[in-house]
């Protein structure tokens, strides 16, 4: 009987490793390969790069299984980054690992993959699926700290039919147990937390080589004036680090937080204490919705989301406003809601879907 064939997206990462270990054992023709999704700019970057490259290579040989080497920088920059600065352009806050999963891992490298003759790709996400009804079912994963299906609410049937997740079963400890006892030189390697295929970099410098910044005023709700901020583009809802103001406590002497960009007198608006009012909404609207069963919501739906990834889900009540805008009311007001970053919404251990967060209600 034909092997079934599966091409293996590599990062140099442990994750990325052990899923192409893990499936080999289980008797796939495995495959790998290494994305270059960004022309690196400086020796730093290159540097970082051509060490992937060369863990990925080195786990291929080790398994001895082939490596594709595939440059995706054109797709990467039309389709994730250019969406990336115009969203920042707008005083928003994306997140460019959503996008690029949906656009590259998940579309051009499956494209690839199945062009190529592969039966599946898998990935080294801590995701899980199942097949319920006719229609396929993005899960959580058993490690609750790393569960990664926040990022991967755009999946559509196509891609979550063709996709595997070896990693659904086990924790990040016993993932690097498994590359220990396999002898990968990687199994003690960091997690990357930098954006999505373009690194870890001091991110407003990084900003700055793309976008003019235009610095204004930071001020308070009553509209004293307390300093200059470097751009809103470098700031984000709930900041508290970087502001430039902290010596500036006033009576209560709590630290100051961003509570809203005002784009059109390109004001930064700040407010003292963690837990001020004016930081939390009970209400928020998305639009951009996708739902992984491609079937939305019509009426009234009680479930649970989050605002952003290292968060717990807070029961909701998602409210159809037409077919591209929901209302979102929370049964806990949220801190920090902020326009651009992504609201995803569940139902015990499925993930059903999600949208882009508009506006504050």
């Amino acid at each position: 009987m034909k092997k079934q064939r599966v091409i293996v997206g590599l990062s140099g990462g442990v994750d990325s490793s052990v899923t192409a270990l893990l499936l080999k054992e289980q008797g796939y023709q495995v495959e790998g390969l290494f994305m270059k999704n960004w022309e690196e700019d400086d020796t730093e970057e290159y540097c970082s790069a051509s060490s992937d490259i060369a863990d990925a290579q080195a786990i291929c040989n080790k398994l001895q299984i082939p490596l594709h080497t595939i440059n995706f920088a054109a797709e990467y920059w039309n389709r994730v980054f250019t969406h990336f600065l115009a969203e920042y352009q707008l005083g928003r806050t994306p997140n460019p690992d959503i996008l690029c999963n949906r656009e590259i891992k998940f579309k051009t490298f499956l494209d690839y993959a199945l062009q190529c003759g592969a039966d599946f790709i898998a990935t080294g996400h801590y995701a899980g699926k199942s097949y319920k009804n006719n229609r396929y079912q993005l899960l959580k994963c058993a490690d609750k700290n790393k569960d990664q299906t926040y990022f991967l609410y755009t999946l559509s049937q196509k891609p979550l039919s063709k996709t595997l997740f070896p990693l659904a079963t086990l924790t990040k400890p016993e993932v690097r147990q498994i590359a220990n006892q396999a002898g990968f030189t990687n199994a003690v390697k960091k997690d990357s937390t930098g954006i999505c295929f373009i690194g870890e970099r001091k991110f407003k410098h990084f900003l700055q080589t793309y976008l003019p910044a235009q610095p204004g005023n930071i001020e308070t709700l009553t509209g004293e004036i307390l300093g200059k901020h470097d751009g809103l583009m470098f700031y984000t809802l709930g900041q508290r680090q970087g502001l430039g103001i902290g010596g500036q406590k006033t009576k209560n002497g709590s630290p100051w937080y961003v509570a809203d960009k005002q784009l059109t007198r390109n004001s930064l608006l700040v407010v003292q204490g963690h837990n001020h009012p004016r930081l939390f909404a009970p209400a928020l609207v998305c639009t951009q919705l996708h739902w992984i069963d491609d079937c939305p919501p019509t009426s009234t739906l009680y479930c649970t989301a989050k605002i952003r990834f290292r968060q717990s889900e807070t029961a909701c009540l998602i409210k159809p406003l037409s077919t591209d805008k929901y209302q979102v009311e929370f049964e806990i007001p949220q801190r920090a809601i902020t326009p651009g970053q992504s609201v995803v919404f569940y139902q015990d251990q499925t993930c059903l879907g999600g949208g882009i967060i508009d506006a504050t209600l």
